[in-house]
């Protein structure tokens, strides 16, 4: 397989990801809002998937499996692994707390800019999966793979611009001009 150290070096990258979500989780006794809470385990679980899917076909590549069914192997991986993420995530009390303290704008516009890199990275391995361009499956893996860690780059770009900021109770929340601005990730918040 010709992109070996490619895949090992994208693997490597998400392990700093996860370090970084392991750091911040065990900093000063450990998170203590959902919203922080919810947004490291995302991290962590994103980039952990990362791992898994740049190492697959290197691994999968090793029991000489090669063409369509080493990508559709890894595309399965890829995509059992990601819904099993999503599921497991979108469930945890933390993340329904954090979902029910946003207005319903904020969470249209967050969803938004999760789907311009989680479409596309699931329909190339669907694209794989269904076998309909097997002649570009090495670059629409790598793609997918590209996309979820740029994924888990803006989760972890939100929790940063997010920490430290006064959260505003779902019942008092004003608008942006009584709140003094909007902090870098769309919630309300004093300036």
């Amino acid at each position: 397989m010709q992109d070996t150290e490619l895949f090992l070096s994208l693997a490597e990258i998400a392990g700093v990801f996860v370090g970084f979500g392991a750091l911040i989780s065990v900093r000063a006794g450990g998170a203590s809002e959902a919203h922080e809470v919810a947004y490291i385990r995302w991290v962590v679980s994103g980039a952990i998937w990362v791992v898994v899917a740049a190492l697959a076909p290197v691994i999968v590549s090793r029991y000489d499996i090669a063409g369509h069914e080493l990508w559709l192997v890894c595309s399965l991986v890829a995509l059992v692994l990601f819904a099993g993420v999503l599921i497991v995530n979108r469930r945890s009390p933390e993340m329904r707390e954090d979902i029910a303290a946003m207005s319903r704008a904020i969470q249209l516009r967050e969803q938004a800019a999760n789907m311009i890199l989680f479409v596309p990275m699931n329909a190339a391995l669907i694209l794989i999966v269904l076998g309909l361009v097997p002649e570009q499956e090495p670059a629409l893996y790598l793609t997918a793979v590209g996309l979820g860690l740029f994924l888990v780059a803006l989760v972890l770009l939100s929790l940063v611009f997010s920490h430290g900021r006064p959260r505003v109770a779902s019942s008092d929340r004003a608008g942006p001009a009584e709140q003094g601005g909007m902090a870098l990730d769309g919630r309300n918040a004093p300036a």
